[in-house]
């Protein structure tokens, strides 16, 4: 018998059909002799409708409110859940974060899990129960509830089955794993059977969306395995596991790509102790995430500064680096929302020579300019211009092979 936490996302719940199948799939572990503990995303859409709502009554939400909002969705489908697993003769409790209670700090809408009790799921499953809990929020020492982010609900099932001691954790999708590319844009892409924790915090955070990197980083601290597989079938997906010497033979293991992205360049910066920190400080305590950033010397103390941003944030970038441009004294500030970073992704870099310079070479055989590069151990990422990014993704991933079997 083994204890296995499940998580399904807002597309495998998206009504009650969807629903009653996870049901049937939990039921059917259960009836295998598994103990099991859901975590369950809110309703496919539902999150957006929400924030919808918020902002038809306030144009800027108060975070304390709008998570007390947010948190709703999870409610429904716990809910329905185990009303569900109930109609077919089988016990099913729902836990909010609160109930559990999950607890976090104070930060709405991007909280920190600080501690999980163990004390009503364990009883739950010693009564023979499944516990389903709601993913995503979780509560404050003085009782608030609190969102954890996009993608929370894979780190509330992660961080539940380390605290419970489980012996796996399951992400379950609408896609069979993790692919090599973006089956959208390569066809030919290929389910990968094993990666590295490190190779798939790389690809979460370079564009691939198939688990929150919060969620990997704490299945890597704790060494959980974890099992990315579709909600729509029995078949095995992707195991994310620690590396071992099997990985490090393959090169490349994913492309990765992103257009969500912008540069902005500030030009005849005073080359001085200080400035910066200057320039970031500000764009930080904005909550702004800086990617790459690229200094060029010019001569008589000068330099030039391009840094990348998400798209989403351009604007407000723009306008803190044009005030700060003009306190320093620095010539002017341009920017491009016309680009994308394309990445590989591989353990097997760490030990192969000339990777980045076959990267660069493909791109160049195919007429795409490289505007920036950022490298790692195991990943380079490349900026390009955006409507360039499917050919290079298809090339790249060509190239290295991972169109064959």
């Amino acid at each position: 018998m083994a204890l296995i936490v499940q998580k399904y996302g807002g597309s495998s719940v998206a009504d009650c059909d969807l629903i009653k199948r996870v049901a049937d799939h939990v039921i059917a572990c259960k009836k295998q002799g598994d103990d099991v503990v859901v975590v369950l995303s809110a309703m496919s859409g539902e999150t957006d409708r929400l924030i919808d709502l918020a902002r038809q009554v306030q144009a800027t939400s108060d975070p304390r409110e709008l998570d007390v909002l947010l948190a709703t969705g999870e409610q429904t489908t716990i809910s329905l859940f185990a009303m569900a697993v109930r109609e077919k003769g089988f016990e099913a409790t729902s836990f909010l974060g609160y109930q559990v209670p999950i607890d976090t700090d104070s930060d709405h809408g991007k909280a920190r899990i600080l501690d999980i009790s163990t004390e009503k799921l364990n009883a739950a499953i010693k009564s023979g129960h499944i516990p389903a809990v709601a993913g995503f929020q979780g509560v404050t020492p003085r009782g608030n509830i609190t969102t954890l982010g996009r993608g929370g609900s894979d780190t509330t099932a992660v961080a539940i089955a380390v605290v419970l001691k489980a012996d796996i954790c399951e992400i379950y999708t609408d896609v069979n794993g993790v692919y090599t590319t973006d089956p959208n844009i390569c066809p030919n892409a290929k389910k990968i059977d094993k990666i590295s924790y490190e190779e798939m915090m790389e690809m979460a955070s370079l564009g691939a969306k198939v688990l929150d990197i919060r969620s990997v980083e704490f299945a890597m601290r704790y060494g959980m395995p974890l099992h990315v597989r579709s909600s729509f079938t029995y078949n095995t997906g992707t195991h994310v596991v620690k590396e071992d010497e099997t990985m490090e033979q393959v090169l490349v293991s994913g492309v990765t790509y992103s257009r969500n992205e912008a540069r902005i360049t500030i030009t005849k910066v005073p080359d001085s102790p200080g400035t910066a920190a200057g320039i970031f400080n500000p764009i930080s305590d904005a909550n702004i995430v800086v990617d790459m950033i690229i200094q060029n010397t010019r001569a008589g103390d000068l330099t030039d500064m391009t840094f990348t941003i998400p798209r989403g944030n351009y604007d407000q970038a723009m306008g803190i680096v044009q005030k700060v441009a003009k306190e320093i004294g620095a010539e002017r500030v341009a920017g491009d929302q016309n680009i994308a970073k394309v990445s590989i992704v591989g353990v097997g870099m760490r030990n192969h020579a000339g990777v980045a310079g076959k990267m660069f070479d493909i791109l160049a055989r195919h007429g795409i300019n490289i505007l920036m590069i950022s490298t790692s151990e195991i990943k380079v990422s490349c900026v390009i211009e955006e409507k360039f990014t499917e050919l290079a993704v298809r090339a790249l991933h060509e190239e290295f092979g991972l169109d064959h079997e």
